[in-house]
């Protein structure tokens, strides 16, 4: 059942007991949205008429969502370049290559930048995703410098004349302070030739009220500009993209779901309340 189904079928119904208002109330809060947006949505769904509900409570949600563009920043005439970051196992691999074949599907042209240097596998995959979409990986040594890597990227991307450079970083804990100082680095470095576009935070929707945390926690140490959610869908977690944006103000640019090459899409927030209460 959808995140709002139970609560929406319940107003119309004109006849909730405490007990389905704690129940829901439960619910609700398990799906990630958070106690006190919940509590919110709650008090204005017992304010409202039956057949007022679903617009009352979208209207509600809509001021909670960022009001900053869904779009990837682009400039013609120079290198756009999106460095991909966020924790471990939250899909930030497959996420860099899945936005590139998208922005090729537009018509863009692109490199990727296996700055993962620690994890042989990242390196050896977003390669491997390269070959089958048709684009070009700069990669180093095992355990090289990733800041070295993302360098000569850019240099690479700058002679061939791409639209778009999309760096994937190491996966990193959060709470590692020195592990952040090195994203910052690579940061650094690339700025030193290309000013850096986007900064998007991949978040696996399934770690919940910890995805929060962890988005105020980049947003502070290398100014996120957005965020990639995987695994998301109306049901089970769906309620933590309407807290992220309520938290942080930065927008969701794409959605994530399945292993597929084609298994992304831009955020799109009518669409995405409107499935709440499908």
């Amino acid at each position: 059942m959808s995140l709002f189904k139970r609560l929406f079928n319940a107003v119309k119904s004109n006849s909730v007991s405490a007990s389905d208002w704690d129940e829901i109330r439960s619910n609700l809060i398990a799906s990630d949205l958070g106690v006190k947006l919940v509590d919110e949505v709650i008090a204005v769904s017992k304010k409202s008429k039956p057949e007022d509900a679903q617009s009352a409570i979208t209207e509600v949600i809509k001021g909670w969502l960022s009001s900053k563009s869904r779009e990837l920043t682009y400039e013609a005439d120079t290198l756009n370049t999106i460095l991909i970051v966020g924790v471990n196992g939250t899909g930030k691999t497959t996420s860099t290559a899945k936005i590139a074949n998208f922005l090729k599907g537009n018509n863009y042209q692109i490199t990727l930048a296996a700055a993962d240097t620690f994890r042989a596998a990242a390196t050896e995959q977003l390669q491997t995703w390269g070959n089958r979409i048709d684009i070009p990986v700069v990669a180093g040594k095992a355990n090289s410098d990733p800041a070295a890597v993302a360098f000569e990227a850019v240099s690479v991307a700058k002679d061939a004349n791409s639209n778009y450079l999309i760096v994937d970083t190491a996966g990193r804990l959060h709470t590692k302070q020195g592990l952040m100082d090195e994203l910052g680095k690579v940061i650094r470095v690339i700025e030193k030739q290309s000013k850096i576009s986007e900064i998007l935070l991949v978040i696996d929707a399934t770690t919940g009220q910890n995805g929060i945390t962890q988005a105020k926690t980049f947003i502070e140490a290398v100014g996120v500009t957005g965020f990639v959610i995987t695994k998301l869908d109306g049901s089970a977690k769906g309620g933590v993209a309407i807290a992220i944006e309520k938290e942080t103000g930065l927008p969701i640019k794409f959605i994530g779901n399945g292993e597929s090459i084609n298994d992304l899409a831009p955020f799109n927030a009518d669409q995405y309340i409107n499935s709440l209460f499908l």
